[in-house]
């Protein structure tokens, strides 16, 4: 069985506790990050700015990118790395972007905290506004391209039925009334990658407590199911830019649909090619998941 790539609250305390060594990073804006976060984290807000392009120029400065930041963050490879945001449901996937990043480049043990900081404040748990002096380490990349879609697999997808592409967009994107959670006329284009099926991303979350958290997989399933995704499947997915997906993609793994690759470069990149396809109008009432 795969590492989850979920840790509880409980669990990273505990881990913090026994001296294990961990690098906490904190994926919110810096302004947010100066009010408190977790003790001993480190900010590093371009895991969710970052806008990627899918060609071998735009993969290959994304990794150089990411693999000098993350080694001044005090990445090198060897630790445990956790990432978190506000909360599942308000941050669009920036601690998801993060893992999947960090999964891309070879870190072999990197985990989202489940419920973000909200979670983690919930439980009573200590925040600081103190920024820790961490020591720059060399990290070195072990790139697995083999996790993310490019523009031209995404194309290629089109005319195969043994592929699901899922976009995780907001309502409004699917159904083209705006090109982007950015505006609605940020991208030069709105609409969907055609034959793709919906579901919008907050439907993996639900609120306990107030907290937003993943679904149990029997439910991540269950709605997976309703456009046509099973266990089984072979998914490529997209959002806006990487990360609405990325968060999807956290909740399908956990919940056993494993066969689940990403366009990272995503809407924002489909967008800008007039040489794609895309599809217009009302969307196909059979392609779409229901709303909560």
């Amino acid at each position: 069985m795969s590492q989850s790539p979920l840790i509880q609250p409980a669990d990273l305390a505990n881990a913090m506790a026994c001296g294990e060594r961990i690098a906490i990073v904190d994926t919110r804006s810096p302004e947010e990050y100066a009010k408190g976060h977790i003790p001993g984290a480190v900010n590093v807000r371009a895991i969710f700015t970052y806008l990627a392009m899918s060609t071998l120029e735009g993969l290959s400065a994304m990794e150089a990118d990411f693999t000098k930041q993350l080694g001044e963050a005090g990445v090198s490879g060897d630790e445990r790395v956790v990432l978190y945001e506000d909360a599942m449901s308000n941050g669009y996937g920036q601690s998801c972007r993060g893992w999947f990043l960090l999964k891309y480049l070879g870190h072999p043990r990197v985990e989202v905290l489940h419920g973000g900081l909200q979670a983690w404040r919930a439980e009573g748990r200590p925040t600081t506004t103190e920024t820790p002096e961490v020591a720059a380490r060399t990290f070195t990349a072990d790139v697995d391209r083999a996790m993310l879609v490019t523009w031209e697999e995404m194309r290629d997808a089109l005319d195969d039925p043994n592929i699901i592409m899922l976009d995780v967009r907001d309502l409004e994107e699917w159904t083209g009334e705006s090109s982007s959670p950015y505006g609605k006329d940020f991208a030069p284009r709105k609409g969907r990658i055609p034959g793709a099926v919906w579901i919008e991303w907050y439907r993996m979350m639900r609120k306990d407590a107030g907290v937003p958290w993943f679904r149990p997989a029997e439910e991540v399933r269950r709605i997976c199911a309703e456009v046509g995704i099973e266990p089984g499947s072979r998914v490529y997915l997209y959002c806006f830019k990487g990360a609405r997906a990325s968060n999807t993609l956290i909740a399908m793994k956990d919940a056993g649909i494993d066969d689940v690759r990403l366009y990272f470069g995503s809407w924002n990149e489909w967008a800008r090619n007039p040489e794609l396809p895309i599809e217009t109008g009302a969307p196909d009432p059979a392609r779409m998941a229901r709303r909560d």
